[in-house]
């Protein structure tokens, strides 16, 4: 026998036992690694990891949550051709394999042998999805041989459908984006179906390396990663030549579009964010949940504007603080001609060489969202030219200039500008708020902060949140953490007792010095008016309307501090947090705006204690309620007062129209309890509607209405600012403050710094709901009463005015003593 017969047979022996030893080794493999797989009706419960959203009632998008940004799309709502370009791109005998594609992995083994690098993996769509969702990249033979064996299953057990939708949702494409819906709206700001052809093969270039040919790092690689895409589709007939030769010729128009909120409530979503977190864990951001609050969309963006325009009047009244930066500028003779005799803003034409640096430094400014940033290019008399970050040359007129006194300190500021000069030079960087028309504000970075919270009375939900000036530079919401002494605005809680305790509101209180010794104030107390004035001996119900602190010392001194403290329970205070001692008739407690809003809601619902919540319904990725609000809510006559069974902040959506809301089933009702009585709210609605009127409240007056009732408050040395306003529809208090606290500056009232908050928010808020006066309760009785004494009023008392009592609260006629109808010795007391 030759030796090349017997060198065939040895080596066709040696193959043979090769061939049995890598079956061999196959099979001890799969038997190793085959338990490891997931079983089947894992591969058949899949679930994408989509981020919690947060909406407002209204359906708005709030904020969104989570590392990987998705929206999930079904096998018929991704277009034929964005299916073919991944194909292209990807896989293009996806319908052809078994899941592995033998000819894909030749190639790479024989690139592996020619290289020595594993640069090409041979991966199909379906190896891709096995590995996404339950394997890890790690670039192992084991990991590999695992991704083809779960390959094979998956292929076995799911259909090619199934696979190619997973792929498409799962697949990571750079910048938070996995999957083409998502990819879509990222780079294109659009929906996937309205992508072109050219836009797909980008998006379709992406999964081989989204870093690498990401179109918004690197624009030159991911061009030409498109175009061998678009060749590859047109190779295999998926584009005609014309669309080919079309969507080559397309420019691309990639750039960021992130997940910008539709509505801006970040205090808010950050409550719903932790809420989320709380009941589900980690999980709350992968899960796909959806949480619709309470807030209704065209509310919250009044309580933004009016924060905002609250918070920066403050910064105006305090002076100019300068500008950001100043930086060198070099103006040339022709930008200078052109500066000079430009009539009106816009863009900038002549596109000088320095442009783009410019430019750059204003794109280095963070400033809050309702600032933008501006360089000053040219100061003329009495007003300034500025260019904008978006490229613009635009004025800032005079009317937003003047203002411009040099801050000095809290209390006082330098002289009042001349000439726009006297404010700014070229070359400043400034802060500008819009005027419109290319307009601007000279503005500066307020350091003061602000609160506002709104509720629907009817059942405690919110109707609007701003927890803040600027969320990017401090979370911390006010509205819900921050506890601040209210001041005069806690004044109503102790006049409400004092009702219930036997005054009335036309008992007698002597205004006037009182110097007291206290062992829970450390010594002698002699506390004044705002004023400084004392004004002798007051009705109760003046005395509220002027807010005079010495009658809101007498009222507590002779109710008794226990007293109140339990009364004013009744509006949800904690009775830890409140002062046992006398200051707390001047709100020396510590309240949140929250709390003090609740508080009030009892007074505009008619005597009901509701609680306040901001949560409406969380939903799950499939639309299923896992949660939906039923709060207490008020509601005495229900079946005559509500049609259609709607109840709460549904009532409300019918009550003051607000537009487009869905309204759910009725459900069985929670009452609220009652906590007042209807005659105490009844003469409570009264004075406080005088504190509008007539009152430290009269800059609610600007609204035209009669229905508006409420009080401010200011603490000492002006640390606190505070309005809170109602009537039967919305409960709104503003806060103005700073978080380490300091005085405002005089004159920085409730009135001044806190109303006009207010105001501008309840402007919005109330318009189009009708106006509503409180129904006097049965058995209360009006009566002509001396407005010097309380008593009852003569016929021939010209200086008469009308009083409402409760029955057995009527005062009697009396020539002498103090006319109140309350016990003698407390009467003397309060003098």
């Amino acid at each position: 026998m030759s030796s090349l017969v017997r060198y065939s047979r040895r080596l066709v022996l040696g193959l043979a036992l090769l061939y049995v030893a890598a079956v061999a080794a196959g099979f001890a493999a799969y038997a190793h690694l085959a338990p490891g797989l997931p079983a089947h009706a894992e591969l058949q419960d899949i679930e994408l990891q989509v981020p919690l959203r947060v909406y407002s009632r209204d359906g708005v998008l709030m904020a969104e949550y989570g590392s990987q940004r998705r929206i999930p799309l079904e096998r018929d709502e991704i277009p034929p051709l964005m299916i073919r370009a991944v194909m292209a791109a990807e896989d293009n005998r996806f319908y052809e394999h078994p899941g592995v594609d033998y000819l894909g992995l030749l190639r790479a083994a024989a690139n592996l042998a020619a290289t020595g690098e594993k640069s090409q993996g041979g991966s199909t769509i379906t190896m891709q999805v096995a590995r996404n969702f339950f394997l890890t990249r790690e670039k192992t033979y084991l990991r590999k041989f695992r991704e083809i064996l779960l390959a094979f299953k998956m292929e076995r057990e799911l259909d090619k459908g199934t696979i190619l939708e997973l792929y498409l949702n799962k697949i990571y494409l750079g910048n938070r984006a996995y999957g083409v819906g998502a990819a879509a709206e990222v780079y294109y700001g659009l929906g996937v179906d309205e992508l072109n052809p050219a836009q797909m093969a980008m998006i379709a270039g992406l999964p081989k390396a989204p870093s690498r040919y990401n179109p918004l790092t690197g624009s030159e690689r991911a061009l030409i990663r498109r175009n061998y895409v678009l060749d590859r589709m047109h190779a295999l007939g998926y584009l005609p030549t014309n669309r080919w030769q079309e969507a080559r010729a397309f420019r691309d128009n990639a750039r960021y579009h992130g997940a910008e909120a539709s509505l801006h409530a970040p205090w808010v979503a950050e409550l719903a964010r932790r809420e989320m977190v709380a009941r589900h864990g980690e999980g709350a951001y992968t899960g796909g949940y959806r949480v619709y609050t309470t807030v209704e969309s065209r509310l919250q963006e009044a309580a933004n504007q009016a924060l905002s325009n609250g918070i920066h009047d403050y910064s105006f009244r305090h002076g100019y603080r300068g500008p950001v930066e100043r930086r060198e500028l070099q103006l040339d003779g022709p930008l200078r001609y052109w500066l000079a005799t430009a009539d009106s803003p816009g863009p900038l034409e002549l596109r000088p060489p320095q442009l783009q640096q410019w430019r750059d430094w204003l794109d280095e400014i963070r400033l809050p969202r309702d600032l933008e940033p501006g360089l000053v290019l040219a100061v003329e008399e009495r007003s300034a030219r500025v260019l904008t970050r978006e490229g613009n040359l635009d004025t800032i007129p005079w009317r937003g200039l003047a203002w411009a006194r040099p801050y000095r300190d809290t209390n006082s500021t330098g002289p009042a500008p001349d000439t726009a000069a006297d404010v700014v030079a070229v070359g400043d960087i400034v802060r500008l708020r819009p005027l419109g028309e290319g307009r601007w504000h000279l503005a500066n970075r307020p350091e003061v902060q602000g609160a506002l919270v709104s509720l629907h009375p009817d059942d405690g939900s919110v109707l609007a949140l701003t927890g803040g000036y600027d969320f990017s530079r401090s979370k911390y919401n006010r509205v819900t953490q921050a506890r601040r002494q209210p001041g005069s605005n806690f004044k109503p809680f102790i006049y409400s007792a004092a009702l219930e305790h036997g005054f009335t509101p036309a008992s007698i209180i002597n205004d006037a010095p009182v110097v007291l010794e206290d062992s829970a104030l450390e010594g002698v107390w002699a506390p004044e008016n705002y004023s400084g004035r004392f004004f002798g001996p007051t009705r109760l119900r003046t005395g509220l309307v002027k807010s005079r602190n010495l009658i809101s010392i007498r009222l507590l001194r002779a109710m008794g501090i226990r007293y109140a403290i339990n009364h004013a329970t009744r509006f949800g205070f904690d009775r830890e947090r409140l002062p046992r001692d006398l200051t707390l008739a001047l709100g020396s407690g510590a309240i949140t705006p929250l709390e003090l809003a609740t508080g009030f809601t009892v007074f505009a619902n008619g005597g009901y204690r509701v609680d306040a919540h901001f949560l409406q319904r969380i939903e799950d990725r499939d639309g299923r309620i896992l949660y939906e609000a039923n709060p207490e809510r008020v509601c005495p006559d229900c079946d005559e007062a509500v049609p259609d069974g709607l109840r709460g902040a549904e009532h409300l959506v019918a009550r003051i129209g607000l537009p487009g809301l869905p309204v759910p089933e009725p459900r069985a009702e929670r009452p609220a309890e009652r906590v007042l009585p209807p005659g105490n709210v009844y003469q409570m609605n009264a004075m406080l509607r005088d504190v509008v009127k007539e009152g430290t409240g009269q800059g609610a007056l600007a609204l035209g209405r009669d229905d508006l009732a409420g009080k401010t408050g200011t603490t000492n040395q002006q640390v606190d600012a505070w309005f809170t306003g109602f009537n039967h529809a919305v409960a709104t208090t503003a806060w103005v403050g700073f978080d380490s606290p300091r005085p405002l500056g005089r004159r920085e009232t409730g009135a001044r710094a806190a109303l006009p908050m207010w105001r501008d928010y309840m402007r919005v808020a109330l318009a189009g709901v009708p106006e509503k006066e409180l129904e006097r309760p049965s058995g209360m009785v009006t009566v002509r009463i001396d407005p010097e004494t309380g008593q009852l009023a003569g016929p021939d008392n010209e200086e008469a005015i009308f009083e409402t009592f409760r029955p057995g609260h009527v005062p009697e006629p009396s020539s002498e003593g103090n006319g109140s109808n309350s016990d003698d010795d407390v009467q003397r007391s309060l003098f």
